[in-house]
């Protein structure tokens, strides 16, 4: 079974950094996909980055330039680095994957997500 275990969270004055980490185990073959979404309270859950597994990762324009995802692919790890917090971006952070366990098969993966609230 594959499980996505998130850390890092928390509560942060507007204009700090929080990094959020991302580890994934259990028997993997490949994985193709990771990213982070967030669900702010009302609102339904948006990606802020993804990135594949050697390529570019792709941003949500409210935080280009303030928050940076990254991979460590020998250790099934992803990770997202916030700078620059806002109030906007208080919300419940999911980590994502898409994973095969055998070769030809993709499953998504969601992790049980990490409360990051900005406020003052």
């Amino acid at each position: 079974q594959v499980q996505l275990v998130e850390s890092g969270g928390g509560l942060v004055q507007p204009g700090g950094s929080l990094r959020l980490s991302c580890v994934v185990s259990g028997s993997i073959f490949q994985m193709y996909v990771t990213g982070w979404y967030r669900q702010a309270p009302g609102k339904q859950r948006e990606p802020v980055p993804a990135i594949t597994s050697g390529g570019r990762p792709n941003y949500a324009d409210s935080v280009k330039g303030r928050f940076t995802i990254s991979r460590d692919n020998a250790k099934n790890a992803v990770y997202l680095q916030m700078n620059s917090l806002k109030p906007e971006d208080t919300a419940v952070y999911f980590c994502n994957a898409v994973i095969a366990q055998t070769p030809g098969s993709r499953t998504t993966y969601w992790g049980q997500g990490t409360q990051v609230t900005v406020s003052s």
